[in-house]
């Protein structure tokens, strides 16, 4: 298998108009991917949709012009979250869905993911060989005359997704008698997010959702809750929903104004699908990135917790491998097999819901389902290589790693998008952890001008 080149952890992504982000390689995408899945006699679909990026118009005109050269018919859908996308594409039994998205990004980038029949982003190998194709001859490719796909519109597509994030929530209940603010980042969930909350019998204060192309996560979402959390408190509102660009991760504001990241919203699901004899696997399943203290949560409730690469569709992959039904970031990414196959923030908020309607305590309570341990991350840009596997670094992670002894544990990354390595450190109090933090970066900094 060759080395991936355009596609990263979540697709392709890069500045809009520029390679990859460019008309010329989105062609050249909807063309191999359009031959990579041609597969059988029968009519082939994919799905495509986008969030509110005004560059969507484009890349979305050049992926239809490639697929339908492919002989692949198309289905748009225009703005819908990433989640729908995979939805679709299962349900509709389309042989691939695209999300045109880059997630939490400012407009001036996109992206592109592809998903697969079942709804599951595709896995490194087969990225590797739709790449292997768009580098080579892709006359092969094109469909004669008589064979050119059909464009057509899916009117009622938001209403396909609607229906099924309301599904997710408990038969019999209502969020009647709750005051919800959800921020949709003027982005993909705009219109479908305010509509679930506002049909399940909520009260909806709506914010982020007046998308005009180049304000998507412009001050707004999931990693600019300021608004949300002033909004929350001047309407003395008792949750705040906070989702990025393509609506696929969230974070959650009490009613106090706390700011909730992934990791508690993990708890909370398992705590309660435990109780409920829902959760498969007696596992939940999260990435490195997730708190020391999530893990120890787990395991005095007698559940493992799963790490894997950053990236959901990691989390995706080792779920399906250890028949587990729940995984998810710390940054905010839910995966709940029972209701989807990729991350979706509304569903993830209506789990959450759920639970402060049928304890009935304020989401302050509900929330804060263990302590976290002190966590620190850090970044140091390097001119190049691997400083982190240098013997000298090497060596110094595993001394400190030994000295923590289960009280804290560390991590060092490259960075897949620059050149950077991300220091993490995490331990039972401040002065240990600022202690590690200092000795590894210490190190690391001299291995970078070495």
């Amino acid at each position: 298998m060759s080395p991936r080149k355009l596609f990263g952890t979540d697709g392709i992504r890069g500045t809009a108009n520029r390679a990859p982000m460019d008309p010329a390689t989105a062609l050249r995408l909807g063309q191999a991917a359009g031959r990579f899945f041609n597969r059988g006699n029968h009519r082939h679909r994919v799905i495509i949709g986008k969030d509110t990026r005004l560059s969507g118009y484009m890349l979305e005109a050049a992926l239809t012009a490639g697929f339908v050269s492919a002989g692949i018919d198309v289905v748009l859908v225009g703005p819908l979250p990433t989640p729908a996308i995979a939805l679709l594409a299962r349900s509709m039994r389309a042989d691939l869905g695209v999300m045109i998205s880059a997630s939490h990004n400012p407009y001036e980038d996109n992206g592109i993911k592809l998903f697969g029949p079942e709804g599951l982003k595709l896995s490194d190998a087969d990225e590797a060989e739709i790449e292997a194709l768009m580098a080579g001859d892709l006359s092969p490719a094109h469909a004669t005359p008589q064979k050119l796909g059909r464009a057509s519109r899916l009117e009622d597509a938001p209403g396909r997704y609607i229906e099924a994030a309301k599904q997710s929530f408990p038969r019999g209940r209502t969020l009647e008698g709750l005051r919800i603010v959800v921020d949709c980042a003027h982005g993909a969930a705009y219109k479908v997010a305010p509509t679930v909350l506002w049909e399940l019998g909520a009260e909806v204060v709506s914010i982020g959702v007046s998308p005009d192309g180049f304000n998507i996560n412009k001050g707004f979402g999931s990693t600019h809750t300021a608004p949300l959390v002033d909004v929350l408190r001047e309407r003395r509102a008792d949750l705040g929903i906070a989702l990025d660009g393509d609506a696929d991760r969230l974070v959650l504001v009490d009613e106090l104004g706390n700011v909730v990241d992934g990791d508690q919203i993990l708890a909370l699901i398992a705590d309660r699908w435990q109780a409920e004899g829902r959760l498969t696997g007696e596992a939940v399943v999260a990435t490195v990135m997730s708190n020391m203290g999530l893990e120890r949560h787990l395991a005095a409730k007698n559940l493992a917790l799963h790490r894997t690469a950053v990236g959901d569709r990691y989390v995706g992959e080792r779920m399906r491998e250890a028949g587990c039904n729940l995984g998810g970031e710390q940054s905010g990414h839910m995966i709940m097999s029972d209701f989807g196959t990729t991350g979706d923030g509304l569903v993830a908020a209506l789990q959450v819901l759920a639970v402060l309607v049928e304890e009935g305590r304020p989401a302050s309570a509900a929330l804060r389902r263990f302590h976290p341990l002190p966590q620190k991350l850090v970044n140091v840009r390097h001119a190049g290589g691997a400083p982190h596997r240098m013997p000298e670094v090497v060596a110094a992670i595993a001394a400190e790693e030994t000295a923590l002894a289960g009280r804290g544990r560390v991590l060092i990354r490259a960075s897949g998008t620059e050149p950077v390595i991300r220091v993490m450190a995490e331990a039972e109090d401040e002065v240990l952890l600022e202690a590690t933090m200092e000795r590894l970066l210490a190190t690391i900094r001299r291995a970078t001008v070495a």
